[in-house]
């Protein structure tokens, strides 16, 4: 029988991060065309900001959805000193109601400490809607906070990197292979400039999962022989019903996860999640090769015209001979599962964030991660306005293109029915973009991938 340890010289790195502090436009053509505009637009961070927080730093908000909203908050209190200044939506609504929900935090925040009715000041003029509103919100920010649905994530954070902003930015990064290139490109010059750029992959910010992950980086199981991990949850929301005077482009931009060119599919919307795990506990190593398969098994015919899958299954091979597996659907009314187990030469990690197990297994011994717990949304907007204040950059620009790359890969995999391999990702032509990014005439449909017909390109 396994006994239950607190911690063992084999388990323990010698400088662990749980020590930490808990601290009218074609296609690609409005890409160049708003990174353009962005580049001649720069306002930079003070080199000088005070480390104590007195100088003010104005957030922008790209994409008012409760993602986005939760971010702007997780900013506001970061830094006493950070200010949400501008918000940028595709909806007039939605940027409204945006505002409208996060003044209404800080007011509640302010009544138990005055300094939160200096966190808000989003003018009338400082809102801006249509899906070129981020240019304009650009111009007026220090800090830009990337939550827009994912296939605009390449030409938003090319357009606030040319400005020389600092950034969080949501995951996934990309929907497709010219997505995938554009991001590598941004990343290096991101790196040239010496940007703050945090990624919304939150699990590399929790406290216990960090303390685990780098035990098991330290050899606490030996070598790393494969790695499972699931992420089986009921769905998404309902569909955004239609108005009158919705175009197809607006519609579908309202019920963005239900299609592929515009959230990746689920794998890539929700999942990566578990894809970055897989990376974490390979070193962030690229797998050679992946083989996926996927369907839709349950899924029902809204919104109108979704063509992502229901599930997904797939195992990545690395060149050392191990393997990373994965799994996640949308099933109603089934089990569901988030978890992780990472199996080495001499015993095995099982980790569940939502149920707050991390443990590993080693010659019938049990140690249970004890690092204080932490929020992770925050942690990433504390450690981000941090690096700020210090002048010492954080930059997830390299593991969050890479993570998201594992998924695409997965998903071309499953709707191709063919193997795919690291370089043929990066390789493909696949530019998932419609026709026109304007809110005028039909988009033609977008078919349901059929493995053995759908072709890889």
């Amino acid at each position: 029988m396994a006994t239950r340890s607190n911690g063992s010289t084999s388990t323990n790195p010698p400088s662990s991060t749980a020590e930490r502090n808990a601290t009218g436009v074609s296609r690609r053509g409005f890409v160049a065309a708003g990174s353009a505009a962005a580049a001649a637009l720069s306002v930079s961070v003070a080199r000088g900001a005070n480390a104590g927080g007195s100088d003010r730093l104005k957030v922008g908000l790209v994409g008012c959805g409760g993602r986005g909203s939760g971010a702007a908050s997780q900013a506001m209190s970061a830094d006493p000193g950070v200010v949400l200044w501008s918000i940028a939506d595709a909806f007039a609504d939605r940027a409204e109601s945006g505002a409208g929900i996060l003044q209404r935090v800080v007011e509640e925040k302010a009544a138990a400490d005055p300094t939160w009715a200096q966190r808000f000041d989003v003018s009338a003029d400082r809102r801006f809607t249509g899906l070129d509103g981020y240019k304009q919100l650009i111009e007026t920010c220090d800090v830009v906070l990337l939550a827009s649905p994912p296939a605009f994530r390449p030409f938003h954070l090319k357009a606030a990197v040319e400005a020389g902003k600092q950034i969080f930015c949501e995951k996934p990064m990309a929907v497709d292979s010219a997505g995938l290139r554009s991001i590598r490109e941004t990343v290096k010059l991101a790196t040239e400039k010496a940007i703050n750029l945090v990624a919304g992959f939150c699990w590399r910010y929790s406290a216990r999962e960090r303390d685990i992950y780098d035990r098991i980086h330290y050899g606490a199981i030996g070598p790393v022989r494969a790695v499972y991990t699931t992420y089986n949850a009921a769905g998404f929301r309902g569909e955004v019903p239609r108005q009158p005077g919705w175009s197809d482009l607006e519609y579908y931009i309202r019920n963005w996860q239900y299609y592929t060119w515009l959230s990746g599919d689920h794998i890539a919307e929700q999942a990566v999640h578990s894809l970055d795990k897989i990376a974490w506990a390979m070193k962030d190593v690229p797998p050679v090769r992946v083989v996926c398969t996927g369907g839709r098994e349950v899924r029902p015919d809204v919104p109108l015209g979704n063509n992502i899958y229901d599930h997904f299954g797939a195992t990545f091979e690395y060149a050392d001979g191990s393997r990373g597996f994965h799994m996640c659907r949308h099933f109603p009314n089934c089990g569901n599962d988030n978890s992780d187990y990472i199996m080495g030469a001499n015993g095995y990690a099982s980790v569940s964030g939502f149920q707050d197990r991390h443990e590993i297994v080693t010659d019938g011994k049990v140690w249970q991660s004890e690092a204080k717990k932490n929020d992770m949304y925050q942690q990433e907007h504390d450690e981000l306005f941090a690096a700020i204040r210090a002048g010492k950059p954080i930059n997830d620009g390299v593991r969050m293109t890479n993570s998201t790359a594992m998924a695409i890969m997965a998903r071309m995999s499953a709707y191709t029915g063919q193997d795919v391999t690291w370089d043929q990702v990066w390789e493909s032509k696949e530019d998932l973009a419609p026709p026109s990014w304007e809110f005028g005439p039909a988009l033609p449909p977008q078919p349901i991938a059929v493995p053995g017909k759908t072709k890889l390109i």
